[in-house]
């Protein structure tokens, strides 16, 4: 179980968090919609809960146990656990890297090289890239392509929980089904949990088994500001 409790986050100290007071709750194998409007702070309770962002007060459990440090400071095994696709592809890859090596980038992270040759090009192919895109760069190719290498990578180490932040927000729709369908047969054979944060009620409400607003979420009376 993945949960959130009375989380307060934001970049800023000095002023008013992105989030205030926001719990959350997503149970192994349950794909949870979070719905919100731009700039209610979705995405920060999100990259909380993907240990990528510490809070600045609440807890977060998984699997019952409190979670103590973020980023780099967590333990290897509980951060790789944790496979996120962002909303813009362009910004979250490395622009040096062909699509291949950005594929590959968290198993040579983790010591897992030897794992390359046989891991990448299987996934690459179950996102639908062609072999000829994966020796391409982020430039090279468009943003639909970079976004299906990007959850690749999300899915390369075979994460206990998905974080998908508007995964599908600059895609058009063919691609759009054909990214979910990937994260749902990914899903279905793992057991793994989703998070998706949106603002397509539609959307959310297909893929998802439940769908929460962004006001069930924080604690009523409590306004929250900055961007998500």
């Amino acid at each position: 179980m993945l949960e959130l409790r009375d989380i307060t986050a934001g970049y800023d100290r000095r002023s008013a968090p992105a989030v205030r007071n926001a719990s959350l709750t997503v149970a192994p194998g349950e794909a949870v919609g979070l719905l919100g409007p731009s700039g209610c702070g979705k995405s920060t309770l999100a990259r909380v809960a993907a240990l990528l962002h510490r809070p600045d007060a609440g807890t977060l459990l998984l699997d019952g146990t409190l979670v103590r440090h973020w980023r780099h400071r967590a333990p290897r095994a509980l951060r790789t656990s944790f496979g996120v696709v962002f909303q813009q592809p362009r910004l979250s890859a490395d622009p040096r890297l062909t699509l291949a090596d950005l594929i590959a980038e968290p198993l040579r992270a983790t010591g897992r090289r030897d794992t390359v040759p046989a891991r990448v090009p299987g996934l690459a192919s179950t996102v639908g890239l062609t072999p000829d895109l994966l020796t391409r760069r982020p430039h090279e190719v468009s943003d639909g392509q970079l976004q299906r290498a990007c959850l690749a990578r999300a899915l390369v180490l075979r994460p206990r929980w998905l974080v998908c932040d508007e995964m599908t927000a600059m895609l058009d729709a063919s691609t759009t089904a054909a990214l979910v369908a990937v994260v749902e047969e990914y899903r279905t054979e793992t057991g793994a949990g989703l998070l998706a944060v949106g603002h397509d009620r539609t959307l959310l409400d297909r893929w998802c088994d439940r769908t929460v607003h962004w006001n069930e979420v924080t604690a009523p009376g409590e306004p929250t500001a900055g961007a998500s």
